[in-house]
């Protein structure tokens, strides 16, 4: 593993452990040439999955990226970082297992605001806000009236 400092080659493994919800290895590494210790994620990739975007344009699948936007849509809200990390690992669970090789943004689009809309519902409606490009207050009222009624079901 190259090291994130000094970009030497070599790094020892000072410590291995699962993450909470076991979805990943943590490893604490200690650089051979600088000394620095620094941590990575190992996790299991099942395929190689490319995402379909609008305009037929493909891209290798980022769990980053996922993790950015659900991050973004629950700042403030005191979810808990392993109720993010378990979402996000679902996901990506769910877009490995979908049998293609190919999925579209859309489908995970769609994954995420079903993921959000069970773990928190203004973190759902702020992803909503992007995901569905609301343009006005009135989407907002729209769609928060539809979310109240359907918890009430």
């Amino acid at each position: 593993m190259r090291c994130p400092f000094c970009a030497h080659d070599n790094s020892q493994v000072k410590d291995s452990r699962p993450t909470e919800d076991n979805t990943a290895i943590r490893r604490r590494r200690q650089c051979e040439g600088c000394g620095a210790r620094f941590t990575t994620f190992e996790r299991v990739q099942l395929r190689e999955i490319t995402v379909v975007k609008s305009g037929d344009k493909r891209e290798p699948f980022d769990r980053s990226k996922i993790e950015q936007s659900v991050a973004l849509a629950c700042r403030k809200r005191g979810v808990a970082q392993e109720r993010l990390d378990q979402l996000v690992s679902g996901i990506q669970r769910q877009v490995e297992t979908l049998g293609d090789g190919e999925v579209s943004a859309k489908q995970i689009g769609e994954m995420v605001m079903d993921g959000l809309r069970q773990l928190d519902s203004v973190a759902y409606i702020r992803f909503a806000s992007v995901y569905r490009d609301f343009s006005e207050a009135k989407d907002f009222e729209d769609f928060a009236s539809a979310v109240q009624d359907a918890a009430k079901q």
